[in-house]
């Protein structure tokens, strides 16, 4: 059988064999991941059409079936989407045609391709999301553990790249893990606002006669809400893919940032870390190198989601309202997104959770001069003005003594500071994220 589309001339096919290559592109590939999600879109879909008497009890059960039997040939691999048939949409209805005859032929009654692939594709980003969320809590509680691992072990802290107050391993450790909480409440945002049911807009106009249960299709398939007009969901189309892929952007840019750290720390130069030889490569020619492939690919992962964000914010831009065929570009860019997030968040959380930093050369690094800012707000507390006290603390500290950890530590009080850091608070918010549990 056909796509769903097919026009002939004389019997022949109307359009040529290029036209599909072109238009179909990729397209295919990706709904092999949606395939499972548009059968269940179709359910929800066949359940409205039942409730307004276009299908039959019995010709309902029938559909049901031949969805089992659809997502059960999928997964044995007998059924797949090949160019020819574009997308998951022709293979599911064709296959529905072939086993039940006009029952198949009546699955498609008060929708579109445009709002179908929606749907699908808004419960599978609904599903990706807590996955990368869960990945992303995963890489916190792995930076909790380096954390644990190096308890009162001073590392330089650094501003334009020289050194400039004695740090913690755990507190680098820690803020990293912070700013990844802060990334998961952009993740759950971008969940929620995808959370919304295309249903019953069909190409964009509603459905005329057929009083579509929308509100009832929606819970169903347990999204929270429908957007009501149904012009507002093509219009929608590419927004919610960019805040996705935004959010996306947002947890990769902070493991650009960690990864940067750890493949500097891991130089000879620096000498501060010890990466797992495991996740690592080696040199095709020089038999010494042990190089941090895996954390220098990660760190270029962001831009390769900058790419994708880009392509997202100008693909909709100048287009009049309604469906446009550009915005078939959309589902590719937030997927590959989406794969490329989660295949680094998976390598950076291996990497980190067998890190070792190795203290002797992190702590001769803390220098004498790294006191300096210390010295002069302990002039402060003695009364002294701290533009006076500065001045005095910028004299050259030839012959003090290179700080240690009972030095260093034991002058900070403030919860977050060297010595004071906070592992379990990291834990509390994770395990109070209720949306990664799948709610």
């Amino acid at each position: 059988m056909s796509n769903l589309w097919t026009k002939t001339i004389d019997d022949a096919p109307a359009t040529d064999d290029w036209v599909l290559r072109f238009t179909v592109g990729d397209d295919h590939l990706w709904d092999r991941r949606l395939l499972p999600y548009d059968v269940r879109a179709t359910r929800a879909h066949a359940w409205g059409l039942q409730k307004i008497g276009i299908l039959t009890d019995g010709e309902y059960d029938d559909v049901m079936n031949g969805l089992d039997y659809v997502l059960a040939a999928f997964a044995r691999g007998d059924l797949t989407i090949t160019p020819a048939d574009e997308d998951s949409h022709t293979v599911i209805e064709n296959t529905l045609t072939r086993r039940l005859g006009d029952i198949g032929k009546k699955i498609h009654a008060g929708r579109s391709r445009n709002d179908q692939v929606l749907a699908a594709l808004r419960l599978y980003l609904q599903d990706a999301l807590l996955d990368t969320g869960q990945r992303v809590a995963a890489l916190c509680e792995a930076l909790c553990g380096v954390a644990d691992r190096h308890p009162r072990v001073l590392l330089p802290g650094y501003t334009h790249l020289q050194r400039a107050m004695p740090s913690t391993v755990a507190l680098w450790a820690l803020g990293y893990a912070e700013a990844l909480v802060d990334d998961l409440n952009g993740l759950r945002q971008a969940r929620e606002r995808v959370n919304v049911s295309p249903l019953g807009s069909a190409a964009g106009y509603g459905v005329p006669h057929l009083d579509v249960p929308r509100e009832a299709v929606a819970d169903r398939l347990g999204f929270r809400d429908v957007q009501t007009h149904a012009t507002a969901v093509q219009l929608s189309r590419g927004k919610h893919e960019i805040a996705v892929v935004h959010a996306l952007t947002q947890a990769v840019s902070t493991v650009n940032r960690m990864a940067s750290d750890l493949v500097l720390y891991a130089t000879s130069e620096f000498g501060f870390v010890d990466l797992p030889e495991a996740h690592c490569t080696g040199s095709s020619i020089m038999p010494q190198k042990k190089n941090p492939d895996v954390l220098e690919l990660s760190r270029a992962a962001y831009a390769d989601l900058v790419g994708e964000l880009q392509r997202l914010l100008v693909q909709p831009a100048n287009l009049p309202g309604g469906y446009h065929r550009d915005l078939q570009r959309t589902k590719g860019a937030v997927m590959q997104s989406l794969q490329r997030t989660q295949d680094v968040l998976s390598a950076v959380t291996a990497v980190v959770s067998d890190l070792r930093f190795v203290r002797e050369r992190a702590e001769s690094a803390c220098t004498a001069d790294l006191l300096a800012t210390s010295r002069a707000l302990e002039q402060v507390m003695d009364g002294v003005p701290f533009r006076s006290a500065y001045r005095r603390a910028a004299v050259d500290a030839t012959g003090a003594a290179a700080p240690t950890p009972d030095k260093v530590l034991g002058t900070y009080s403030t919860p977050g500071s060297p010595g004071n850091e906070q592992p379990d608070l990291i834990r509390q918010c994770i395990a109070e994220a209720e949306w990664l549990d799948g709610g």
